[in-house]
This record gives C-alpha cells, structure tokens and sequence, in this order.
C-alpha cells in the first residue's frame, strides 16, 4: 500500500477532477502490476495495473489507495474491470465519498465473491486525497496558502521590492509544491505589480498547473506574460458582474477561461470563486498571494494548508504584510492552525500548518 501510496501521488496536478489513484497487483508474493490515474484523469490506476499484470492477475491481490469505481463515465467501472480480471482479494486504504461510488464499488467486488479489507493507511490515503474529498464533499478545491516572508512577516519593501525574499532551495521547493497542484492562483493586484508566469521551472515538468487570477474588473495587463501565453498554459480568470463586457470578450478571445463569481462588501466573494473553481473541476489549488486575497481566504476559513517561507532578514514596519486587513479587535477572534511540520530549507526555514 505504501508503493500504491508513491504511485497515486504522481498524479497529482495532473489528473484534475479525478483523485490521483495509486494500484498495486500482488501475486505468490511478487508484484506482476502496478499503475498510477494517468494525465488528464484516465485511464485509472486499476486498468494501468491490470493491463500491467496481465493473466498473473487471477488470484491476486490488489492495493487500492481509493475505492475503486463502480460507475459508468467515459470508461466502464473499475470494480468490474477487477472482477473481469480474476482478482482474488483487494484491499483498499479509504472509501470514495463520492455518490457515484461510496460504497458501490466495494459492494460489486463483494457480490463477486472477491474478499474486500479498507483502511490500511487510511490517513495517508485521504490526506493525499484530500483535494478530491473537498471538491465532492464541500463543491470546492483543497486550498494551501503559500507566504514567503521575512522574519518579521513582510513579504516586500515598503517600495515594493520582493525579489528575492527567500533563498534559492526555498524557491525551486516553491515549484515543485505548483507542479502538486492543479492551479497556481494570485490575487488580481499581484498579477499587476510583478507580472509573473504562475508556472512551473527549473524541474524539467513539462506538465504545467492552471493560473488562476481574482479579479473583480478584469484590469489586468493585456500584454502581460499572463496574457501572452495563455492560448499554450491554462489561465482562468475569476472575476465580478461589473466587469467590462469587452474585457470578458477580450480575456476570452486571448485564451482565457472566465468565470463569473458574486460580490461580497465590495470585492469577489471567496467562497463563491472557490465554488466556481470547484464546478471547472479543480481539486487542489495553490495560492500564492497577495495580502487581500489571503485575508480574504482566512477569514472566510478557506485555508486548509497554510505554508510559511521564513527568511533571516528584517525588513521593519514600512514593510508590505504578508495578509491584509482582517478586521479583527481580540485575539480569541484570531484564525488558529496547527502545526504540521518544520524544516530547514537552505538558509530559510519552512514551516507549514493545518487547519
């Protein structure tokens, strides 16, 4: 289960809106199979497998990270393809709460005579699918909130410079946590000051993560990096009702995918965008800034991972904050996390908390 575990999280950032499915094929003691939910979500893991496996897989055991499938989509049942295959026993790390399966495909493998154990390595399991849960149990994507900062938590000069807070290590770690996810998403203020890419570099990933951008007027750069490349890289932008009909037309012409979301106390409703991120079929959304929008998030308990870059370097109260306003008058009143992991990265420090 643990190299199932391994397997499955390949996928991730690339198998949006399917979990990122890990399956391993065990026969007389010897692996004859194993597969990982493929780029774009298929085929899954379970059919990567057996394929795999070949006729060594009557009489096997299959680990599972996830319940396997019991419904009719673009490709048939993975429960059944399990049952077709011979399958003697599968173990499984945690059900699938989605209402297509939860339960389902557990059932059908029972009904054929295959013995069924779960919850082997569930926390594992479901921490790694933890974005799928999100979307299916509560319509929107796992959030991780991302700050580089120095150690009095400003993320800029007081004119603005940012570049470069934290060390190297830091940064290259930074893109490997974007290729995990299946959206990179900033704040619209953000995409304006520092023109960035949103993309994935130095790794030799070739699969890059959706840009997200929030919005409410559309005033972004139309000759931005952004823009330029968004007919080659996803880019979606979520913005308000009030936005100019010919920026929407102009975005959309570009290569953009807009999505309309609400208005609440006078800028986009973050629930509602991570509502209309969900129904795209995000799962996993890594949020790099800035200050309003990670105000927003927070205070809206959004945030599920709120991961912290912390550099040796002071730079004092004219410094930008890294999270903006939040209105609050008592610390009881204050949003708490727990702390998950600490660890040295280079010369700056990583810390990363839970909700």
């Amino acid at each position: 289960m643990a190299l199932a575990l391994s397997l499955g999280r390949r996928g991730q950032g690339r198998v949006w809106p399917n979990p990122a499915v890990g399956c391993v094929i065990v026969n007389a003691g010897r692996i004859v199979g194993r597969g990982c939910t493929q780029s774009g979500g298929r085929p899954h893991a379970e059919t990567e497998a057996l394929a795999q496996a070949g006729p060594a897989s009557r009489g096997a055991t299959a680990y599972v990270t996830l319940e396997p499938c019991a419904h009719h989509g673009r490709t048939p049942p993975c429960a059944q393809a399990l049952i077709d295959a011979g399958i003697a026993r599968v173990v499984v790390a945690t059900t699938d709460s989605d209402p297509r399966v939860d339960g389902q495909g557990l059932a059908m493998l029972q009904a054929a005579g295959i013995v069924v154990s779960t919850g082997l390595r569930e926390d594992e399991a479901r921490a790694d699918h933890a974005g799928f849960f999100a979307r299916t149990d509560l319509g929107r994507p796992m959030l991780t909130l991302k700050l580089a900062s120095s150690f009095d938590g400003r993320i800029a000069t007081g004119t603005g410079e940012s570049q470069w807070i934290t060390d190297t290590p830091a940064r290259r770690l930074v893109h490997a946590m974007r290729s995990r996810h299946d959206a990179v998403m900033v704040g619209g203020n953000t995409a304006r000051k520092d023109d960035p890419e949103l993309t994935v570099r130095g790794l030799g990933i070739k699969a890059q993560p959706v840009r997200v951008v929030i919005s409410r007027r559309l005033d972004l750069p139309l000759m931005s990096k952004l823009a330029r490349s968004a007919k080659h890289i996803p880019l979606v932008l979520c913005h308000g009702a009030d936005a100019e009909p010919t920026l929407i037309h102009t975005w959309r012409d570009i290569g953009a995918t807009l999505l309309p979301c609400a208005i609440r106390a006078g800028q986009l409703d973050a629930a509602d965008v991570l509502q209309q991120l969900g129904k795209h079929g995000l799962t996993r959304i890594f949020c790099e800034g800035g200050a309003a929008l990670a105000a927003s998030l927070i205070d809206a308990d959004l945030v599920d991972h709120l991961i912290g870059m912390t550099a040796g370097v002071v730079i004092g109260a004219e410094g930008l904050p890294g999270i903006g306003a939040m209105g609050l008058s008592r610390l009881a009143e204050a949003p708490r996390f727990t702390l998950h992991e600490t660890r040295r990265i280079g010369p700056d420090v990583l810390h990363h908390w839970v909700r």
